[in-house]
């Protein structure tokens, strides 16, 4: 297999290695959107994990990053078995409540972007579900890791 140069819309990703599996597969022979976005959410959570904030950390903070919209670009269809690369940033939000998480997900043996996706995200009081202030923890971890 030729050594094929993987183009990342930005530098620095954080990467989840995924494969489409049977049960992934719908009617029309190809991986499930829905498939996707669950690969998205596991993205997201491996990020925030490896970056050092948990569910547990949300929880005892009582404050919590949610997605108030998404957008997913299907580009390419893909198969079962195949070696696929989710990359995910993040950015500074519009606001001091928010930020946005971007993925991007690479078909490894052509290098090709099957997917592109967005989440816009609002902080929230867990017990109240309303917006609020991003807390210094989240800060202190995140904003670090915005990419440019």
């Amino acid at each position: 297999m030729p050594d094929i140069q993987l183009l990342w819309d930005r530098p620095h990703p954080f990467i989840l290695p995924v494969s489409p599996q049977a049960a992934d597969i719908d009617g029309l022979d190809h991986t499930n959107n829905a498939v996707y976005v669950r690969w998205c959410e596991a993205a997201g959570w491996a990020h925030s994990n490896a970056l050092g904030l948990t569910l547990a950390d949300y929880k005892r903070l009582d404050r919590g990053m949610a997605i108030r919209r998404s957008e997913f670009d299907y580009i390419f269809a893909t198969n079962a078995g195949e070696q696929l690369l989710l990359g995910t940033w993040l950015l500074a939000g519009e606001n001091p409540l928010s930020m946005k998480r971007c993925f991007q997900l690479i078909r490894q043996s052509d290098g090709n972007t099957v997917l592109r996706a967005s989440w816009h995200l609002v902080c929230i009081e867990l017990s109240s579900g309303r917006p609020k202030r991003v807390p210094p923890e989240f800060s202190a971890v995140y904003g670090p890791a915005f990419s440019e």
